[in-house]
Order: structure tokens, then sequence, then C-alpha cells
């Protein structure tokens, strides 16, 4: 098996562990504070990462390495779980999930500024319609009833695009987990005092969906489906893998209507599976 194809395959294990992250921060949200779930979440990753890097003994990042594993921690850490958080207080989690069709595009277009890579033109029409369809989406299904909720999650997938092709292009040398273990790590100081600070009076009427979503977003979204998606990015390229995004919104919204019984239209899965077929035709034109 070659590099690229292993590549292909860490990243789609990377896109499924993804794909349930925003029902399972719908659900956590219902009875967390956003900002608490933003920062604990960060924090539970954050203390198992700093783990397996003093148990592995890793070396510390080259003081070249900082600056972007900053970008990675603000993009990805902070950034993208906060905004959707918020996000998912105004819109479902089925709706939130169609906008990450746009998180291909914006990864790509970071893989060029940040990642020296340079697809072909065929490529960026087969992305720029993917992405088309999922804005045309949204709008059809009334973007102005809750805009607050689709411009946070906008801002959420920029911020992700961006932490995804530093980290894409750091872990070359670093290596996958260990990038965003080192950015979890950094990112502890912060993520604690933010916790401790925004720390709920009392647990008591958090439910256990809420505690089963806190769980699942930090050890699996935040840490676990990073060491696929940052090795998968890194073997097979940042733009060509970074297009198995658009399959997350197939799964996605598989598991809103499975686990949070939310409605999923003939529309969504019209758009859903136009969407996963300009995976072929990107990945065609990729290099």
């Amino acid at each position: 098996m070659d590099e690229t194809t292993r590549g292909w395959i860490n990243g789609f294990v990377g896109v499924l562990i993804f794909s349930g992250s925003l029902p399972a921060t719908r659900v956590a949200v219902m009875d967390f504070d956003p900002v608490f779930l933003t920062v604990a979440r960060a924090a539970i990753a954050g203390v198992m990462g700093l783990a397996l890097l003093l148990m592995f003994h890793e070396k510390r990042p080259a003081r070249s390495d900082l600056v972007s594993l900053v970008i990675v921690a603000l993009g990805v850490v902070v950034g993208f779980p906060l905004l959707t958080a918020l996000a998912l207080q105004y819109i479902t989690s089925a709706h939130s999930i169609v906008f990450i069709g746009l998180l291909p595009l914006s990864t790509a277009i970071f893989a060029v500024l940040r990642g020296g890579e340079r697809p072909g033109p065929a490529f960026w029409l087969f992305s720029c319609i993917g992405s088309a369809l999922v804005v045309g989406f949204a709008v059809v299904q009334g973007i102005a009833a809750a805009p607050i909720g689709d411009l946070l999650m906008l801002a959420a997938i920029i911020v992700c695009g961006l932490g995804y092709a530093e980290g894409a292009k750091l872990s070359r040398t670093l290596g996958g987990w260990q990038v965003i273990s080192w950015a979890l790590a950094l990112s502890l100081p912060l993520t604690v005092g933010l916790a401790l600070y925004t720390w709920p009076v009392s647990f008591a009427g958090v439910s256990e969906p809420a505690w089963i979503g806190l769980i699942y977003v930090s050890l699996f979204s935040m840490l676990i489906g990073f060491v696929f998606w940052y090795r998968g990015l890194a073997q097979g390229g940042i733009a060509a893998v970074g297009q198995l995004q658009l399959l997350q919104p197939f799964f996605g919204l598989a598991l809103s209507a499975s686990l949070l019984h939310e409605q999923v239209s003939p529309l969504m899965i019209a758009v859903t599976v136009a969407v996963v077929a300009c995976v072929a035709g990107a990945k065609k034109f990729a290099k």
C-alpha cells in the first residue's frame, strides 16, 4: 500500500470520527454552557495529550514551530469548538452539519496559502461546486431564519480550515498525533483556567446524554480524530484528502436522524449526495 492510499484511509477514519462531533455538541449544549463545554473538552483532551507526550518521551517542538502550534490551537482547539457550540444554540445539528461541506474548500485554500500546494483548475471547479451546493441549500432552507447561527458556522469553517492546513503542514515533521497533543498541551493553562472560571454551580441538572456528548467531543473529536486526520492530510496531500470532508455531512445527517430524531429532508439527502459526488472529481484533479 503506497503512502497516498494510506493517507486516504487515515483521512476517512478521521472524517468518520469527526462526523459525530456536531450531534454530540448539540446534545451537550442542551445542558452545558457553550463556553464551558469548549474549554472543558479542550482541557480534558489536553491532559490526555500531555500524558501521551510524556509517556512516549516526545521531543519538544522547535521554537520555529510555536507559531504554527498557536495557529492550530486557535483554529481547532478553541475557535471551531466554541463557534460551533454557540451556533448550535440557534440552529439544529442537521442544519449545521451541511456547512461542513464548506470545509474542503476552506482547507484547500489554506493548503495553498500555508502548505504550498498547487491543485489544478479542475480541482477548484469541483471543490467550488460542492461548496456552492452547500451554500445554496442553506439559502433555500431560510438562512435569514437564524442568521447568527449560520454566520457563526461560516466563521467556524474558516478558522477550522486554517487549523487543519497548518496542523497538516506541521505534522510532516512532528507527526500527526504529536501536533494536536502539543497544541492541546500549550492551551492547557488557558483552557483549565477558563474551565474553572466557568465551572457550573451544580451538575445536578446535566443529563446522561449531555455527559456522553462531552466525553465524545473531548476524547474523539478533540484528540483521537486528529491522530488519523493530520496523518492522512500529511500522507495524501492537504487539498486532496481534505475533500473527504464532503462525506462528513452524509454521516452526520445519519447520526442526527438516528440519535437526535431530527428531521432530514429529501433536499438534505439530495444535496449531500451531489456534494459527495464532487469528491471523486476533486480527488482526480488534486495534483
